[in-house]
């Protein structure tokens, strides 16, 4: 679920911006130019596939110490970048649309085809990139299997639906829910990451441990129970944490949430719709 939530996040913000700038050049009768769309859309989904093998490759291939240090640093870079993610998207919603389609202009104006390529390539690229550092730190301090793989192609699948039905009516779709929902999941996820951040820092001697286990819960085992390994791995669950564990998870969920709570309330956040042109394909 951890993967499915991460791609499918991400992967809707991806198709977001594909389905903008295919749109755009229905409306202005230049399909000439949709291919280089696609040309910088698979390209950078490919180029993000390979960055992200080679980096799971590297982690995967340390021992001892390197890989715990290793995995703490992507379990904390990954929440950053969770982080920065929801409220950079809540921030510039209004304005996305606006900066694509003038992008897109400019290119086609002065018969840019690359420029045009490189607007897709720049936007997409970053999602994938950003996919891939948080697919590796679903399995941060866990045996990988081929659940992450399915999960994430399942919520890549589910995105790309959600941006064919953005670009055919985006009127019928609520993006600013979805974003809302997603937003507050994904927080909780990095917040569970920032903890599994400490435990690993904890583990090599960066961090002092304090207190541990703070608290022991006699059920809920992830070793043991499906629901319990679940809940590790989509929010960070411990029957037996820290005492900086348990500060440092709150500490990120409590002020993280509120701003986002704030940000995203009625009256301040935008719908992001996308107005195609219906008789165009």
């Amino acid at each position: 679920m951890a993967a499915f939530l991460v791609m499918l996040r991400e992967g809707v913000e991806a198709a977001l911006v594909v389905a903008i700038l295919l749109a755009y050049l229905n409306r202005l009768g230049a399909k000439s130019h949709i291919r280089w769309v696609w040309v910088g859309t698979l390209s950078a989904a490919f180029l993000s596939l390979i960055v992200g093998v080679v980096i799971y490759n590297t982690v995967g291939s340390l021992e001892g110490r390197a890989e715990e240090l290793t995995e703490g640093v992507v379990a904390f870079a990954a929440a950053a970048l969770l982080t920065w993610m929801i409220f950079w998207m809540g921030k510039n919603a209004r304005q996305l649309r606006g900066k694509l389609e003038s992008e897109a202009a400019s290119a086609v104006e002065v018969g840019g085809v690359g420029a045009l390529a490189a607007v897709a390539f720049v936007a997409v690229m970053r999602e994938g990139l950003e996919s891939a550092l948080f697919m590796i730190s679903t399995t941060v301090g866990e045996t990988a299997s081929g659940r992450e793989v399915v999960g994430g192609t399942l919520g890549l699948l589910a995105a790309i639906g959600i941006g064919y039905l953005v670009y055919r009516g985006g009127s019928r779709i609520n993006l600013r829910l979805f974003f809302r929902v997603t937003g507050f999941l994904i927080i909780l996820f990095a917040a569970g990451l920032v903890s599994k951040g400490v435990h690993e820092f904890q583990e090599v001697g960066v961090l002092p441990i304090i207190i541990e286990p703070l608290y022991q819960i006699p059920f809920g085992d992830p070793d043991i129970s499906t629901v319990a390994r679940f809940a590790k791995t989509m929010f960070g669950w411990s029957p037996g944490p820290s005492l900086l564990m348990v500060i440092s998870y709150w500490s990120y969920l409590i002020p993280i949430g509120a701003a986002f709570a704030q940000m995203t309330s009625a009256g301040s956040t935008v719908k992001a719709r996308v107005p195609v042109d219906q008789t165009s394909d």
